[in-house]
């Protein structure tokens, strides 16, 4: 890997740290038309959250043994930025049908909030787990320097998620709505992915054009939609 394919993995990282705070903090605003936004739904937010990027962090280590090249880096990190711009087309029909499933019982908010959040989160938020041990065994060329290293790429990735959790707050919910940040968010992460993918081998990037007119088409009408 370059000096050029190297600043670009730190890109991607923090790209992905970002994402992945977004979406934590528009989950809030999507749960919130169904549950509302009590410690309860914030509480079943940041829980399964985390879980799931627990293993993402497991499963990003194992891929990284098992493939060890950067294609298969940016591969993971373009289906779980495209997986995760699906989350509100897929999930409002899914919110309102697990309320009315579980407004019945006493724990209504919470079984409704952890139901909901288990289905349309854990796949996108697993895969943009693997971000940064995948990125650290990528950038590792002498143990001498791996804590150096694991240590850079996570502080990086933390400035993203810092960043990522001011930007859908102060600035994508309140001008574009919950639909249109999910799609900002997972477009934008989706084309670094893309082009990481035509920085370390260009045809297999290729195999995935497809995936920014998907996102496109899904927001054009869910625009569409809206306005009826």
């Amino acid at each position: 890997m370059n000096l050029r394919q190297q600043r670009y993995l730190y890109l991607t990282v923090f790209t992905s740290g970002l994402v992945t705070l977004g979406i934590e903090l528009s989950a809030s605003r999507l749960l919130g038309t169904a549950f509302g936004t009590s410690n309860v739904v914030w509480a079943s937010i940041i829980g399964l959250i985390l879980l799931y990027l627990t293993a993402g962090y497991f499963l990003g280590g194992y891929l990284a043994d098992r493939s060890p090249y950067p294609a298969t880096f940016y591969r993971v990190i373009a289906w779980g930025a495209f997986t995760a711009g699906l989350v509100p087309v897929a999930g409002r029909p899914l919110i309102h049908l697990a309320a009315r499933i579980a407004q019945n019982s006493g724990a209504a908010v919470l079984i409704g909030s952890l139901g909901t959040m288990l289905i349309l989160f854990i796949v996108p938020v697993t895969l943009l787990g693997t971000a940064s041990p995948f990125a650290v065994r990528l950038s590792i060329r002498d143990t001498a320097s791996a804590g150096h290293v694991s240590g850079r790429l996570y502080a990086v990735s933390t400035i993203g998620s810092i960043v990522g959790t001011f930007l859908p707050v102060l600035v994508l919910l309140p001008a574009l709505g919950t639909t249109l940040t999910f799609l900002v968010l997972a477009g934008g992460l989706l084309v670094v992915a893309l082009i990481g993918m035509g920085l370390n081998g260009g045809r297999q990037a290729l195999s995935l054009i497809w995936m920014p007119f998907a996102l496109l088409t899904v927001g054009l009408l869910s625009f569409w939609l809206s306005r009826y």
